[in-house]
């Protein structure tokens, strides 16, 4: 039966984003419970794609990504997948009417880590982050406004620049690993090798503006997905404050967390100032 093997699907995606990330678990049982699976299926995708060409090192990470993308354009074609991440995340993108533009950009960009290290230019940069987290805050968008085109474009650009802060955190957070274990640079003119206070001060500019902005989106969300992203936007400015207080030469030799303690205490935060309609 189609449905139930649609609902072990959906499970799967549940199951890759609890055991890769706590934290966006967290965020993504905060939800309304009618547009979780459809979350949890996006993160299975990307995290999928993601680690392909981070992790499986022994394989030929080029025929691994290729066969991915024909798979899920098969499971686009035959409206099912005997892999169960993608034919979660193909359900969800015929659903909410996830535009191809967007799951291409993501695409584009986990290959360009196949075969690009540096990115030298702020138009490079752009870019790569425009197609590696941008878009897959766009995709979560269509879930949060059930894949209404107005209220889309409404909230585009908040979207994407909330994307593109939780990127950067996770770049400025994984300095140490994307460096020495990937040999990757993702930050234009910074000399990872001599990272210092005034390119950490100048990433972190940037990343609470792009925090400013997004925070005006989040607050017109709709009621269903608004208390599941403020509590990953509370998260994620908790990493950055505590990035910010780091000495530089400490975020390039090792990777900084914030304790499950932490956590707890920030959604009980975040809880309040919900309920109290203060965001």
């Amino acid at each position: 039966m189609k449905t139930l093997f649609d609902a072990v699907s959906f499970k799967c995606s549940k199951l890759i984003t609890k055991n890769y990330s706590s934290s966006f678990s967290l965020a993504v049982k905060m939800l309304s419970p009618s547009i979780r699976d459809a979350i949890y299926s996006i993160y299975g995708f990307v995290r999928f794609a993601d680690e392909i060409v981070d992790s499986f090192h022994d394989y030929d990470k080029e025929s691994l990504i290729d066969d991915f993308e024909k798979e899920y354009y098969k499971a686009m074609e035959l409206g099912i997948s005997l892999n169960p991440i993608l034919n979660s995340f193909q359900h969800t993108v015929k659903e909410y009417n996830i535009t191809d533009d967007l799951v291409q950009a993501f695409l584009k960009s986990m290959k360009l880590d196949l075969i690009k290290s540096t990115y030298n230019t702020q138009a490079e940069y752009a870019d790569y982050i425009y197609g590696s987290a941008d878009v897959v805050g766009l995709m979560c968008l269509k879930v949060f406004v059930s894949g209404k085109e107005h209220k889309y474009e409404q909230l585009k650009n908040e979207a994407m620049r909330l994307g593109s802060a939780f990127q950067k955190v996770n770049f400025l957070r994984d300095l140490k690993d994307d460096n020495t274990i990937l040999n990757r640079t993702y930050f234009p003119g910074v000399n990872l090798n001599n990272f210092n206070e005034d390119s950490k001060a100048q990433i972190i500019k940037e990343i609470e503006e792009d925090f400013r902005i997004a925070y005006q989106g989040i607050v017109k969300l709709p009621i269903e997905a608004k208390f599941g992203v403020y509590t990953a936007y509370v998260y994620y400015r908790k990493l950055l404050k505590k990035l910010k207080k780091t000495p530089s030469h400490e975020i390039g030799n090792s990777r900084i967390r914030v304790s499950n303690y932490t956590k707890a205490g920030l959604l009980a935060q975040s809880f309040v100032t919900y309920k109290l309609k203060l965001v």
